[in-house]
């Protein structure tokens, strides 16, 4: 009788050992969540400007396309020529845009309309590396027989240098936010935990002018703002 007692309790234990799971291991311990406080520092400079940037060309009508083409790549040849005898870098001139487009006589009577010419147009984007000479410039492309100035826009050719400065104001600022909130809730800065940028250069302003301006009309290249959006998340001390 105590034998076949005994035989039963092993059978019992290993039954319960055989039933557990064979790879059943403790949950890690959970980690806890570093305390931070998270703001946005900003920061920007006006610099002005060192390179300008030129949309310009000529368009021209006639009966034919080929005319109409004919027409432009003389006008063109000659606007291309004075842009080469006033010291521009040939790597400083781009064609920007080239067409050669129908144009339809004004009709109320139903149907399609009659083409009654055609308009090639072609135009050139060109870097001023020194915005002094913008003004000149203008009255050049005109007197070579542009027709059209489509904009003209300003900007800074190596932003790196003065960024960094903004960058560094920017971190300043959003430490110096962190810090006022630290201080109402009565605890103290650690080490920054993430620290994400949003450059936003300023925008590129063209200045609109319709068709050739007289000679020597005013150009103002202005300034130029460059800014930077940083987002700081710093460790609160533990007290």
């Amino acid at each position: 009788m105590m034998l076949s007692l005994r035989t039963s309790l092993a059978a019992l234990l290993v039954s319960a050992f055989a039933a557990a799971p064979l790879h059943a291991q403790p949950a890690p311990p959970t980690q806890p969540q570093q305390s931070a406080i998270t703001v946005t520092g900003e920061a920007h400079k006006s610099v002005a400007p060192d390179i300008a940037q030129i949309e310009a060309g000529v368009s021209n009508m006639a009966k034919t396309a080929r005319s109409a083409a004919e027409a432009n790549n003389l006008a063109m040849g000659k606007v291309l020529l004075e842009l080469k005898n006033a010291g521009l870098d040939p790597k400083d001139i781009q064609t920007s845009r080239l067409s050669i487009q129908p144009q339809y006589a004004s009709s109320n009577r139903p149907g399609p309309s009659e083409i009654n010419g055609y308009l090639a147009s072609n135009m050139v984007t060109v870097q001023v590396r020194d915005t002094a000479r913008v003004a000149g410039l203008i009255d050049t492309l005109v007197q070579a027989g542009a027709n059209e100035i489509r904009g003209i826009g300003f900007r800074v050719a190596d932003p790196s240098k003065v960024l960094d400065d903004v960058r560094a104001e920017a971190v300043a600022d959003a430490r110096r936010k962190a810090e006022i909130y630290a201080r109402a809730a009565g605890v103290s800065l650690g080490a920054p935990l993430v620290i994400s940028e949003d450059t936003q250069p300023g925008p590129m302003p063209m200045r609109k002018m319709v068709m050739a301006q007289s000679a020597g009309a005013p150009v103002a290249p202005g300034e130029e703002t460059l800014s930077v959006t940083v987002l700081v998340s710093w460790a609160i001390k533990a007290p």
